[in-house]
Formats: structure tokens, C-alpha cells, sequence
């Protein structure tokens, strides 16, 4: 008698389907996280605009920045920008007068940094801050 092997077995069933489980695991992870940086990367862009905004603003104002960081809004082409990750203000610390600037941005990742001279913001947690460059 001939035996009939026309189909998989149970076994190499949940073998493919447990390889097939890790494997969009692992998808998921790493596309969670590349999304986590690209849109640090965007904060990181916007609040590069932010600060080359007040520094327009300082040297059309008589070399004072604003007073409110929000009036160098006008010179960015799209306005005050929202955080890509809910289309919200973005979380962050700011701390404006007439002769200096720090505005900080929260990121998701552990990628801090700041830009411009004594602009850090210790609220626990990573930022990404810019201060004035004069």
C-alpha cells in the first residue's frame, strides 16, 4: 500500500507560523524605532528654524530678541511648527528676553543636544535645546 504525503504536517505548520511570529515581531520593533528617529530628526530640523528665526529677528530688531519667543514666529515660513507626532505644540521649555533665548525641545530617543551658548533645560528627560548664537 502506497501512503498518501500530500499535505504539510501539524508540526511544520506551527514551525512556519512561530518563524513567521518572530519575524514580525522583529519588523515591528524596528520600524517603531526608525519612526522614534525620524521624527527626532524633524524636531531637531524645527527647532534649527526656530532659532535661525530669532536670530533674524535679532538682527532686524535693533539686536534685541522678543521678548514672548512666539512674536519670531513670523519668520518662519509655515508658522510656530507642531510636533509630528500628534500634530500638537511640541513639549518644551522656553525662556525668552530681550538679550538671550533658550527654547528646548523634548525627543523620544536618548539623542540629546543643544545649540547655541548656555541653553540646557534639567527636566529629566532628553531635550534638544537652542539658545541665542550672539
Amino acid at each position: 500500500m502506497k501512503k498518501n504525503n500530500d499535505g504539510f504536517t501539524l508540526l511544520e505548520l506551527l514551525v512556519v507560523i512561530g518563524i513567521i511570529g518572530i519575524l514580525v515581531a522583529l519588523g515591528t520593533v524596528a520600524y517603531s524605532t526608525t519612526q522614534k528617529s525620524g521624527r527626532d530628526s524633524r524636531r531637531k530640523q524645527d527647532m534649527v528654524a526656530i532659532q535661525s528665526a530669532m536670530e533674524q529677528y535679532y538682527s532686524e530688531n535693533t539686536f534685541s530678541y522678543p521678548i514672548s519667543c512666539r512674536d519670531a514666529s513670523s519668520y518662519l515660513k509655515s508658522g510656530w511648527p507642531v510636533d509630528p507626532d500628534n500634530s500638537g505644540l511640541y513639549i518644551y521649555s522656553e525662556s525668552c528676553t530681550e538679550t538671550s533665548y533658550c527654547i528646548c525641545a523634548l525627543m523620544e530617543k536618548n539623542t540629546s543636544g543643544n545649540s547655541g551658548t548656555n541653553c540646557t533645560w534639567n527636566g529629566g528627560k532628553t531635550h534638544y535645546c537652542v539658545g541665542n548664537l550672539q
